[in-house]
Formats: structure tokens, sequence, C-alpha cells
């Protein structure tokens, strides 16, 4: 699971908006302004028949600040990413 869905600078980060580029969801802001330290990112591969999905989760960053339920504080009713 993503680490920044308790992470305090969620709405403001280059690399989660980069990881909801990649999964093809809204972004929390079009204009990040904040730069993750050493963000590490893992990118799981799953291929069924002809279909080939990727799902990224950021799992280590130096510049993580916890927050929990940062993510459904920001929109609020939809399911959290998992």
């Amino acid at each position: 699971m993503c680490i920044c869905i308790n992470c305090h600078y969620v709405d403001r980060c280059t690399t989660y908006h980069a990881v909801e580029t990649q999964h093809q969801v809204p972004h929390l802001t079009e204009s990040p302004n904040f730069e993750a330290v050493e963000p590490s990112i893992n990118v799981n591969i799953r291929s069924t028949e002809d279909i080939i999905e990727m799902e990224w989760d950021v799992v280590g960053c130096n510049s993580f600040k916890k927050e929990t339920g940062k993510w459904a504080k920001l929109r609020p009713g939809e399911l959290v990413p998992t």
C-alpha cells in the first residue's frame, strides 16, 4: 500500500501526483509544489492474457510526515486507494 495516503504532504507532493498520473485517477491538486526527498516506489506488474496492469506504490520517503487519514480527509466518502 502507498504510504502517501497517510502523509501530511499528499495533496502537494509531485511524487504522489506522478503516481496519480500512472493510475489515471483525478489529481488531488493540479499544481503540486512539494518535492519529496528520496521517495522509493514499488511497481508491481500483473499480466492476464492480453492485459498488463501496473500498480505504483510509494513505500518509503525521507519527507514522509505521518498524518493518519490525510487522503481520506481530502476525499470524504471515496474509497481509499489500496
